[in-house]
């Protein structure tokens, strides 16, 4: 009698052992679930993120940086390429509102530099992400809603002449 209560014990212990495998493996893969649904919030976030940025210049409908054949058509011209450089391209843009210039960076401090050497003869800027529009203030204004970036006055370092 003995043995038999064994053996009964026995096909518990296997049904158990099953149980206990079953329930490990699915606390295996919750690890797995939890760090793929995070992954959909992180994309989420990031096409969200995406859109508030492309919302700054809703008529633009581009992530910066472009080129400056695509500013000038947003613009409402087509540039006239003057400088094609490894460090900037610069076209000019001439319409009935006025003449102005796109300046196209392939890297960020590039466009740095380029500001603190504009900075010498002051002015105002539309600035965005690896471009910089010249102009009249009124056209950056108008610019500004069409293509995002910011407007920033340059302070002239040129020395004042006393009278």
């Amino acid at each position: 009698m003995t043995h038999q209560t064994h053996q009964s014990r026995r096909p518990a212990r296997g049904h158990t052992s099953t149980s206990r495998l079953r329930r490990g493996a699915a606390l295996a893969l919750l690890p797995l679930a939890v760090a793929c649904g995070g992954g959909e919030d992180s994309a989420e976030q990031k096409r969200k993120s995406a859109t508030a940025a492309v919302t700054a210049a809703p008529e633009a409908g581009v992530v910066a940086p472009a080129k400056v054949e695509v500013i000038a058509g947003l613009t409402g011209c087509t540039a006239e390429i003057r400088v094609e450089a490894e460090e900037l391209r610069e076209g000019l843009c001439r319409t009935k509102q006025g003449e102005y210039r796109i300046t196209t960076f392939p890297e960020e401090r590039f466009k740095v530099t380029w500001l603190d050497s504009a900075a010498m003869y002051g002015g105002k800027y539309l600035v965005g992400t690896r471009w910089v529009v010249s102009a009249t203030p009124e056209l950056l204004e108008g610019f500004r809603s069409r293509l995002g970036g910011t407007v920033q006055e340059l302070r002239s370092i040129a020395p004042t002449t006393g009278s």
